[in-house]
């Protein structure tokens, strides 16, 4: 009885060390390198950035409006531009109209 529990116990402790291996070794420097971002890749995180605080700020606004914080007044001088950077920065992360007009037409052959 004892010698299965020793057993047990080191098939146990051998199953712990080869699941905790991975995480025991310490990374390679290549592996740990991330790559930097390309011109079009740069382009399209500042405009998702602009985008979220764009969208960001007029949730805010809109939830100050709807409580009394901001009055009717302000709220239309400061939703208009607010509105128009969001829409700018969504047209110019979107796939061009003209690009998916031309693949739509191809593929209708």
């Amino acid at each position: 009885m004892s010698l299965a529990l020793l057993l047990g116990a080191l098939l146990a402790a051998a199953c712990v060390v080869l699941v905790a291996l991975p995480y025991l070794r310490e990374p390679q420097p290549a592996d740990d390198a991330l790559e930097e971002p390309g011109e079009l890749e740069r382009r399209h995180l500042e405009l998702s950035e602009v985008r979220d605080r764009a969208l960001a700020a007029l949730k805010e606004l809109e939830f100050d409006h709807r409580t009394g914080k901001v009055s009717d007044e302000d709220y239309r001088a400061l939703v208009g531009p607010l509105r128009r950077e969001a829409a700018e920065a969504l047209r110019a992360l979107e796939p061009r109209a003209g690009a998916r007009t031309r693949v739509s037409d191809a593929q209708r052959g």
